[in-house]
């Protein structure tokens, strides 16, 4: 039985299920998951290991997420379109070219089947994570006080407001992160990584590969490796967006989905 926290919309149709990304969890794809379902699709939204309500463990390793989505996808009991975005579409494509059979479709938002140099990937998220750990949460009195010590580290204030929706106030235990934050800083260059696929795997199912336009994530000379291993692949790029093409340009990227999620259930 699968561990993963998870929270499902709309009463029937065929399923879809969404994987955020680092430091995301699942209610970051509500809005889409309740506007989907208004479209008569049945979404899953999904807590990754190590974020949200799901269980900490002791890695952050792309083949051990795929395993347990899998576990959640074979509960469900039907196969599904999968959707994953930054981390979540690493996971994605992993499990789509271990266990295809669990997938009607694949959608990967803004992430390439590449191992990123250090210098690009981890950077900002290095930072990011030494923030979190050195904040004293037994001193905070308010979220703002959270916001403020977090202000230097992480100057734009929509990235750091998403990083803070990661961490609660329990009335026994005080604040506290939903993230396992040594876990991930310990493992933040594995994620950067791409998994080797298992020989000789393809994922010859169709594929919708959302990128922002203004993000670096998603460039052309990764195009190779994405039509090696999904080649059916159909890129859209999405103007005014960057990484987090979904919450910077929604309408259009539920634009884009839906289009894709209605061609593929009509065959």
């Amino acid at each position: 039985m699968s561990t993963l926290a998870s929270r499902t919309v709309g009463e029937s149709g065929p399923r879809v299920v969404f994987l955020h990304g680092l430091f995301g969890q699942g209610r970051n794809w509500h809005t889409i998951a309740l506007r989907l379902a208004e479209r008569g699709y049945r979404v899953t939204t999904v807590d990754l290991p190590n974020h949200g309500r799901s269980p900490w463990t002791e890695t952050q390793d792309y083949g051990v997420m795929a395993e347990e989505v899998a576990e959640l996808l074979a509960e469900l009991g039907e196969p599904v379109t999968l959707v994953g975005h930054s981390m979540g579409g690493k996971a994605a494509m992993t499990l789509a070219l271990r266990r295809p059979e669990l997938l009607t479709a694949l959608v990967v938002v803004d992430i390439s089947p590449v191992s990123y140099p250090a210098e690009r990937s981890g950077s900002d998220f290095d930072r990011f994570l030494t923030a979190m750990r050195a904040m004293d949460l037994a001193a905070l009195t308010s979220r703002s006080d959270a916001d403020k010590a977090l202000s230097e580290a992480v100057p734009d204030p929509t990235v750091r407001g998403f990083l803070l929706q990661s961490l609660v106030r329990d009335r026994e235990v005080g604040w506290r992160w939903r993230l396992n934050l040594d876990v991930l800083h310990a493992h933040l260059a594995d994620l950067g990584r791409f998994p080797e696929p298992p020989e000789g795997a393809v994922f010859d199912k169709p594929v919708l590969w959302i990128a922002g336009a203004e993000s670096g994530y998603v460039r052309e000379d990764n195009r190779a490796a994405m039509t090696a291993l999904f080649p059916r692949t159909r890129l859209v790029r999405v103007k005014g967006a960057g990484h987090w093409v979904h919450s910077e340009q929604p309408d259009t990227f539920l634009s884009a989905l839906a289009q894709f999620l209605d061609d593929a259930a009509t065959g």
